[in-house]
């Protein structure tokens, strides 16, 4: 009882039962109950066939006493789309009517080929029948689209239960600066970001805007995956790049921070050496970037590596960088 229970507290249990509740209550008890659909003034394009013979027997009594042709058209366009039908059944059994009033009121229909202007009126008369034939498929579209706002709802809940958390960053403005931090540049300091990377989070890609004191743009930094370890989920990295990108400069700068293992073997040495400067990565170790107009360092603050049938010191669990910008003296 309890697991039920926990099972309609959640989110996406609530909202389907509120969707039934909802349909239940609208259809069945409001739609079918409460307040039923009642046909009101229908025209004779609603009738059976049966009935609409019956209808144009009547016009054809109501055509021998009086022969307006145009109300007799009329009364014919409102029974199509059986008119053909309807008329050949009249003319095979007469009944007893006059075959000669029969016959006149077929030609009048013969003449809506040949040019018999329809009356004005019958368009606004037939108009609520486009209405009616177009109203199950706008129900049915109505539907389709709570379906579909039911099945958004349930896959939101859904990737909000797998999503990873986002890596930590802040900025901190100069005068929170720690004063043991070496002075690597005589200019004053732009802007300071903390990132880390956690095991797991295989979409890792911190990148920080760079802005000058009056707010404009002067450049970007980051830090993302670059190399990778062994097979499955979630990925083992062995390498990151730390990039530099200045508006005022025609490339962006990179080095290459790898793990111990990664730096003694020489095939991903060589690889990641395409890719920019290699460094290993030491708690304490810095890097320095530098563009035409930035400088850019950055420092392993924190670092662990991960343990398992892969080798040692091979891939990081965790890592955490300070990135720093001067502007280049």
């Amino acid at each position: 009882m309890e697991a039920i229970r926990e099972q309609l507290n959640k989110p996406a249990m609530k909202g389907v039962a509120g969707f039934v509740a909802g349909i239940f209550l609208g259809l069945v008890i409001l739609g079918w109950w409460l307040w039923p659909v009642k046909w009101k003034d229908a025209g004779p394009e609603h009738l059976r066939t049966e009935f609409k013979e019956v209808y144009l027997r009547m016009a054809i009594d109501s055509y021998t006493l009086n022969p307006d042709p145009a109300f007799a058209q009329q009364r014919m366009n409102e029974v199509e789309p059986d008119l053909d039908i309807v008329l050949s059944n009249i003319m095979d059994s007469p009944q007893t009517q006059n075959p000669e009033a029969i016959q006149a009121f077929v030609s009048i229909a013969a003449g809506e080929q040949v040019g018999v202007i329809t009356p004005p009126g019958i368009e606004e008369e037939t108009s609520p029948s486009l209405v009616r034939t177009l109203l199950p498929f706008m129900c049915l579209i109505t539907f389709l689209l709570a379906g579909g706002l039911v099945v958004a709802f349930l896959l939101r809940n859904r990737i909000d239960d797998f999503k990873i958390p986002t890596p930590h960053r802040k900025k901190v403005m100069r005068e929170e600066l720690d004063d043991e931090y070496p002075d690597v540049s005589q200019g004053s300091q732009l802007a300071q970001f903390m990132t880390t990377y956690n095991l797991g989070n295989d979409l890792y890609d911190d990148s920080f805007s760079i802005d000058s004191q009056s707010g404009e743009f002067l450049g970007e930094c980051g830090v993302g995956i670059s190399e990778t370890i062994g097979v499955g989920e979630p990925k083992r990295v062995i390498a990151f790049e730390v990039w530099l990108f200045d508006k005022n400069d025609i490339q962006t700068v990179t080095q290459v921070l790898m793990s111990e293992h990664a730096f003694t073997d020489e095939a991903t040495l060589h690889r990641l050496e395409a890719r920019g400067e290699p460094v290993v990565a030491e708690p304490g170790r810095e890097l320095v970037l530098e563009t035409a107009t930035l400088q850019l360092s950055a420092r392993v603050v924190d670092m662990s590596y991960g343990s398992g049938a892969l080798p040692p010191e091979s891939y990081f669990e965790r890592l955490t960088l300070e990135l720093i910008v001067w502007p280049k003296a």
